[in-house]
């Protein structure tokens, strides 16, 4: 499916709240089946602009949660350390 820059917009900001596909397709008025078809195929827009929205999200809690770890709050250095290895295991 085509879409508008309008709807990349969109899908973008969406994804970076964590809006869910079904309801992202309710907004936009496609059919979720459509949707989340399109953004599984990492060659579209469509993808492209979900994880780019999904990531910024989740750069902010990274930064938030390294920025607890600096002070010593325990769970946040847990976090962290699941970060890493989660890193590493990418690598």
């Amino acid at each position: 499916m085509n879409y508008s820059a309008q709807d990349l917009e969109a899908v973008e900001k969406f994804a970076s709240v964590y809006l869910p596909i079904s309801d992202m397709a309710v907004v936009l008025g496609i059919p979720a089946d459509v949707l989340r078809q399109d953004i599984a195929d990492r060659s579209t827009a469509v993808s492209e602009a979900y994880r780019r929205g999904k990531t910024a999200s989740k750069i902010r809690i990274l930064t938030q949660e390294m920025e607890l770890a600096k002070v010593g709050s325990p769970l946040a250095l847990e976090n962290c350390r699941r970060s890493l290895l989660d890193m590493e295991d990418d690598e």
